[in-house]
């Protein structure tokens, strides 16, 4: 593997990318973009960044929709964001149970460690955002920069960090933006 990797960003996605729902988003029709959120990817990827989804979806395991659903889901995304003139670098995702103990579901970190391979880089110091503590935890063990949106859980998240400082935006426009001005300088 190289060294860190120019121009990486991680995206969580329900509550990140999409509206999230406590009954999974279990079909196309049901997919929704936070507003921001598909122009914040197209603006990342217009500054030279690779912009990869890492995403928990157990929905699968537990029976609410197929695999294929979820492909037909993840088609629906990128294309959605290609209007908006973006492009997705991957979508990994865990299909499991939370009791499954895969190595996959974050915030183990399986899907990362696919990441780093496929993309033959380290993910050292590389943003992810999310509004999970799930997807802090994953960042902090391949030693990525954790980012929190309050948007989806990232409200309650936040509040439960207690005292831990890290980067907190509204959300994925706000943390693009920052990112992206970043990558100017």
């Amino acid at each position: 593997m190289s060294g860190r990797p120019a121009g990486l960003v991680l995206l969580d996605r329900d509550g990140v990318i999409n509206e999230d729902s406590g009954e999974f988003i279990k079909s196309v029709r049901e997919w929704r973009p936070i507003r921001g959120s598909v122009e914040a990817i197209a603006a990342l990827h217009r500054a030279g960044l690779r912009v990869v989804v890492v995403t928990n979806q157990s929905g699968v395991g537990r029976g609410l929709y197929t695999e294929d659903v979820l492909l037909e889901i993840h088609a629906h995304m990128r294309s959605t964001i290609e209007e908006a003139g973006g492009t997705l670098a991957g979508i990994y995702y865990c299909p499991h149970l939370p009791d499954a103990g895969c190595e996959c579901r974050k915030p183990r970190v399986g899907l990362l460690r696919q990441v780093e391979r496929e993309l033959e880089c380290s993910l050292a110091g590389v943003p992810f955002v999310g509004d999970r503590l799930s997807d802090i935890e994953a960042a902090d063990v391949v030693g990525a920069r954790p980012i929190l949106v309050r948007t989806g859980t990232g409200g309650l998240t936040e509040r439960s960090l207690g005292g831990r400082a890290i980067e907190v935006f509204a959300d994925l426009r706000s943390a693009a933006r920052a990112l992206v001005s970043e990558v100017a300088q």
